[in-house]
C-alpha cells in the first residue's frame, strides 16, 4: 500500500486488511533494551531537567500512562503479542546480532558495524546501573519493577536490576 505510506503515517491509520498485508510483506525487527538502562539513557540525555536520578525516576513514575516514549514500557510501544517480529535484537549484543541480520537479509556489512563495542557498552551500563540504582528508595525500586513488569516478563533481561 505504498500510495498511502509516507514517513508520518501511523499504522493505526490503516484498516486491518492493509495492516495484515503490510506486516506479512515486511521483515520486522525489534530492538530491545533493559528498561532500567533506557531510564539511565533518558536521564543522561535530559541532564538539567531533573536535579538527580532519583527525582527523574519519581517524575517518570508520576507520569504513569502519559510516559514519554523514551521510557515508556516497550510492550506498550511495539506490541510483541500482536506482531510477530522476525528478529529481536538486544542492546549490548548489537554487533553480533546486527551482523547476523545483515547477512540473512543479504545486505552489505558496513564498516560502521566494526565500531560497535558491545563489551564496553555492557560494562559501562552495568556500572551506571549499579550506581544509579543505589540512589533510589526501596519504594521507587518496587514501583519501577511494577511499571516495567510486562517488559521484564516479555523479554530476557536476566541481569536487570529491576528483575531482582
Amino acid at each position: 500500500y505504498p500510495w498511502r505510506h509516507s514517513p508520518g503515517t501511523q499504522l493505526s491509520e490503516f484498516n486491518l486488511t492493509e495492516v495484515e498485508a503490510m506486516m506479512g510483506s515486511y521483515t520486522k525487527v525489534l530492538f530491545i533494551r533493559d528498561p532500567f538502562q533506557r531510564l539511565i539513557s533518558a536521564f543522561l540525555q535530559s541532564m538539567g531537567s531533573s536535579p538527580s536520578f532519583s527525582s527523574f525516576v519519581q517524575d517518570v513514575l508520576d507520569s504513569g500512562q502519559h510516559a514519554d516514549v523514551a521510557w515508556k514500557p516497550l510492550v506498550s510501544l511495539c506490541r510483541p503479542c500482536l506482531i510477530q517480529y522476525d528478529y529481536v535484537l538486544m542492546f549490548g549484543f548489537l554487533r553480533q546480532e546486527l551482523g547476523h541480520l545483515l547477512r540473512r537479509a543479504g545486505l552489505p556489512m558496513d564498516s560502521l558495524l566494526l565500531k560497535f563495542t558491545d563489551t564496553q557498552v555492557r560494562w559501562t551500563y552495568s556500572w551506571l546501573s549499579e550506581q544509579m540504582f543505589s540512589e533510589l528508595s526501596l519504594q521507587q525500586k518496587q514501583r519501577l519493577a511494577h511499571f516495567y513488569r510486562r517488559d521484564l516478563a516479555a523479554f530476557p533481561f536476566p541481569s536487570s536490576f529491576l528483575s531482582d
